[in-house]
Order: structure tokens, then sequence, then C-alpha cells
């Protein structure tokens, strides 16, 4: 788990911050497991369609529908997670070989810069387009079956808050990337330690 992380103290990095970070790092990795499992349900209504439309001619009117709203809301609660493992898109040409020091004042920049701002403004419209949904108990009206689609808008602003206590670990490693010249969070030591 990620609290085994944490049970090596760094020195160098004061116990609170140790904790906020493995506090934050575990919340998301909790969902992003949690999410993963969406992929089952959503892989069993496509297989009901397609067994459904081509063995028996009698395709569903919700199954599809059913595939894309666990997508979607798989995909945004993993978000978190994988900003967590490092593993959005990043252009490497330059950063691939540049030292932890430079890596960390970067990161820090455009955490600081560009992340937060960006989610802040998404956060604010998502709750709103949230609400407005859940308010008037909105259907999709692109489906014979007409499916309650709040909960799949929900996914929105609680990605992106995720998303953003995600962004706070993330800067508070960078601070002490920056200051040691050390990852002292590497994602694959975190990554053995979680199995």
């Amino acid at each position: 788990m990620a609290s085994d992380v944490a049970e090596r103290p760094d020195p160098r990095v004061p116990s609170s911050v140790s904790k906020c970070i493995c506090m934050l790092d575990g919340l998301n990795v909790g969902v992003g497991k949690i999410a993963a499992w969406l992929a089952i349900p959503m892989m069993l209504s496509l297989i009901i369609e397609v067994v459904m439309r081509y063995a028996f001619r009698q395709p569903t009117i919700w199954a599809m529908d059913m595939a894309v709203i666990l997508y979607g809301i798989h995909f945004m609660l993993g978000s978190a997670y994988c900003l967590r493992e490092g593993q959005h898109i990043r252009t490497d040409f330059f950063y691939h070989n540049w030292s932890v020091r430079k890596k960390a004042a970067a990161d820090l920049f455009n955490y600081i810069v560009l992340f937060f701002p960006a989610h802040i403004v998404f956060f604010y419209v998502s709750c709103g387009y949230f609400y407005k949904s859940f308010a008037h108990n909105e259907t999709a009206v692109t489906s014979p079956w007409a499916p309650i689609i709040w909960p799949a808008k929900l996914a929105i602003p609680v990605c992106v808050f995720l998303t953003l206590l995600q962004g706070v670990s993330e800067v508070l490693k960078c601070i002490y990337r920056y200051k040691t010249g050390e990852d002292l969070w590497p994602v694959s030591e975190i990554a053995e330690a979680e199995d």
C-alpha cells in the first residue's frame, strides 16, 4: 500500500508532508482501483449487445448506452490515478534528459501557472453542468432507452476535484525533488510497495 512508502521516512521531508502526500496518493489509488472495476460491466454490456445483435438479431436498446456511460465514468475517475502514476501525455523530447531538479522546477511552474487555474475553472463549470443535469433529472435524448445521465455528469466534478487533490500531492513532491535534487517518490517504488 502507499502507506508502506510513508513508513520509510526521509529526514529531508517533514513527516506531515509525507503523510499528506501518502493520504492524497492513497485516496486516488483507491478511487483508481475502484474505477478500474467499471471495465467489467462495461465489457459485459458490449458482449450482451454483440451477442443479442448478431446471434439473435435482437439488438438491445440499453447495452450500448450503458457501455458509453460506464466508459465515461471509468475514464473520468481514473484521471487522478493516471496523474499520480505519471501517465498523462508529456512531450519528453527535452524533459527526459533534464536533471531531477530541472524537471521539478518545470513541473512546479506548469502546475502553478497552467494546471491549477485551468482545473479550478473546470471544477466551477463542471459543478454547474452537473447541478443543472441533476435538477432537471436529465435523460439522454439521443437514446430510445433515455437513461438518467446525471450520475455520469457527477463524475466530471468528482474527477476534477480528485485531480486537484492529486495536483497538491504532485506539487509537494516537486518542491522536495527540487530541494534535494533526488526523486524521493519514484513511481516504480510506489507501485512495488502496493503489490
